[in-house]
């Protein structure tokens, strides 16, 4: 009985994770091989050029998803977690030098992630909708109406939630993969010669062959491998074991046949070349199909946008952005979070994005420069790990390595040419986020400084107590402080202007780690400076939710004799005013000015219940 519950769980997270990991690299067909062909002209209907496209299309499945992310990169866990920033910390953990480049590594390539979040959505959908064209062409005139309208409605549901919904997603892109196969297999069956496409030297010789044009086209095979970074994203949610399932048994096969399908199509009709994707199925199937291919792309876009939550949630428990608003959607799944300000963001760049270009086609070439750039730094920080966390040998880590950073950065040549066509837009939104990550992190210690003159030590609080005698009221006060050494200036302030002090008091520090998590067991330090001053430090790692009242549950666990059902929470709210003359440059005081304006609600990010919060201002300039 327990193996056959242990294979049915398999099964199960194997299914849910088709749902989630492989929605963007599963829409991929959709326009992949057409804009491959499409980025050649005229040349591309050539039947060494059909298979050599096809061939760099396999390939690139084989090698960069295949062994790069499935058997190389999904070792490399954080506590079970998967993701850049969770591979920086990794690494920033075990190695105490070189940490600010290692730092900056991990920074640039979280910020092109966003990229590739606002262009997804778009690219997608439209691709979808775009099958309308050959359903009914007297409508064609709507299909930009018809995508905004999925689109806008996609991000609003996202305030309550996909919980209810979300149990359908694997089960609908396992058709989806199925209905991929099918629309292949009778292409291929009719001109079996495709299957030459498997050899390398297809993809080889068109390279050689075919100069610059062969150089743009690679930034349109890419398109075929996009989805590829969220397989390591989402480690974290499903597993190495279920994910590598999913690929190999599943969605690899499909995604071929398809490929293949559309190729074997074009080599015997070459006008299909426009919709070789559509044409693939019968006349009486493609409304069923477009569809299922909107309902498809939607669940893809779904799955990239809670990609951006967490990637936003991980940038702030790592101090690279500023607190922000997170909601809890579902009681049972910790992961399921809501942003507004980063749906709302997202949904302005997606909406704008469809009216600068129009068409899937346009926004081909906005796609793949964020993406090429995020594989390039995961391959670099994933040699650092081999060497320097595995110790393997210097030989072995370049022999495997090197090849795939410079097939990522082959890639990433072949898709900067298409700057200027509209690549620019997430290298624009990825520069903005880096501008914000650096300044929120440089202004957050230019901050500290400025502080550490005017902090007191908690000597001098229990100084001040003993020689003041604050009048005592009664219940328990949770001061929030952010360093251990030194008194809150929220306390501070309370001794000098008012000279009271609660019964019982905690000064609260929060730490936040480089893992993933922190056990029970190691999530308090207690420390007791007198009869009635407690000090603590709560240990949450990045992906853990800083709940304070469910965490001081366990300081009554282990202090019964401390008070916690009359408790008031103190935080200190710092007015900063911006300052020419020392710290940052003025354009960077006034935009991490402009950052901590709009810094989340206190009571909401660590959950305190809100009639029990005071805020105490102080005045400080950077």
């Amino acid at each position: 009985m327990p193996s056959r519950a242990k294979k049915s769980s398999l099964v199960a997270a194997t299914l849910a994770s088709v749902g989630v990991v492989y929605g963007d690299i599963g829409t991929s067909p959709l326009y992949a091989f057409k804009e491959s062909l499409r980025a050649l002209g005229e040349n591309g209907l050539a039947p060494e050029a059909i298979l050599g496209i096809l061939s760099l299309i396999t390939w690139a499945l084989f090698i960069i998803v295949t062994l790069k992310y499935v058997v190389i990169l999904l070792r490399a866990d954080n506590q079970g977690e998967g993701g850049i920033l969770s591979l920086m910390a990794l690494i920033q953990h075990h190695i105490q030098n070189h940490k600010a480049w290692i730092f900056a590594l991990g920074m640039i390539g979280a910020a092109m992630f966003y990229g590739d979040a606002i262009i997804t959505p778009a690219i997608s959908v439209l691709s979808a909708v775009e099958g309308l064209k050959l359903v009914a062409p007297h409508i064609s005139h709507l299909i930009i109406p018809i995508s905004l309208v999925i689109i806008a409605g996609l991000f609003i549901v996202q305030t309550h939630g996909t919980e209810k919904i979300a149990w359908c997603f694997g089960p609908i892109m396992a058709l989806w993969f199925v209905v991929l196969a099918l629309g292949g297999l009778p292409h291929i069956a009719a001109h079996p010669g495709v299957w030459h496409a498997l050899n390398p030297a297809f993809g080889i010789h068109f390279l050689l062959t075919h100069g610059k044009s062969a150089i743009i086209a690679l930034g349109a095979v890419f398109l075929a491998v996009t989805g590829a970074e969220a397989l390591y994203a989402d480690l974290g949610h499903f597993g190495k074991r279920p994910i590598r399932l999913a690929w190999l048994v599943l969605v690899l096969p499909a995604l071929l046949l398809n490929y293949f399908g559309q190729a074997a199509l074009v080599l015997a009709h070459p006008e299909a070349a426009g919709d070789s994707f559509y044409l693939l199925y019968p006349q009486w199937a493609l409304l069923p199909m477009v569809i299922l291919s909107t309902i498809a792309t939607i669940i893809a876009s779904q799955a990239v946008i809670s990609g951006a939550y967490s990637m936003t949630y991980q940038a702030i428990q790592l101090g690279l952005l500023p607190r922000l608003n997170v909601r809890y959607t579902s009681m049972k799944h910790y992961g399921q979070i809501y942003i507004p300000e980063v749906n709302w963001l997202l949904l302005g760049g997606v909406i704008l994005l469809i009216g600068m270009f129009h068409t899937s086609s346009n926004l081909a070439s906005a796609y793949g420069i964020a993406v090429t750039t995020t594989m390039v730094i995961t391959g670099i920080l994933m040699l650092i790990a081999m060497r320097r966390l595995w110790h393997w040998p210097l030989y072995l880590t370049l022999l495997l390595m090197l090849p795939l950073i410079c097939i990522d950065l082959v890639f990433l040549g072949g898709n900067l040419l298409k700057v200027f066509e509209g690549g620019f837009i997430p290298l624009l939104v990825a520069g903005l986020l880096i501008a914000m990550m650096y300044t929120w992190r440089a202004g957050t210690e230019v901050l500290n400084k400025q502080f550490a003159n005017k902090k007191h030590t908690l000597e001098y609080l229990l100084q001040c107590v003993a020689e003041q005698t604050p009048t005592r009221i009664p219940g328990t006060a949770v001061y929030l402080s952010k360093d251990t050494q030194y008194i809150p200036s929220a306390l501070l302030q309370n001794l000098e202007h008012y000279n009271v002090l609660h019964e019982h008091v905690v000064l609260l520090t929060l730490r936040f780690s480089n893992t993933p998590y922190i056990p029970t067991a190691q999530r308090l330090e207690i420390k007791h400076l007198a009869e009635d001053f407690t000090q603590v430090t709560m240990l949450f790692g990045f992906m853990q939710s800083p709940n304070i009242p469910k965490a001081l549950q366990l300081l009554h666990r282990q202090q019964p004799a401390l008070p916690l059902k009359k408790v008031s929470y103190f935080v200190s709210r710092r007015h900063i005013l911006a300052s020419a003359t020392f710290g940052l440059p003025l354009w960077q005081d006034r935009l991490f000015i402009a950052m901590a304006n709009n810094t989340g609600d206190t009571a909401d990010f660590f959950s305190l219940p809100r009639n029990c919060v005071v805020e105490l201002g102080v005045q400080v300039k950077i």
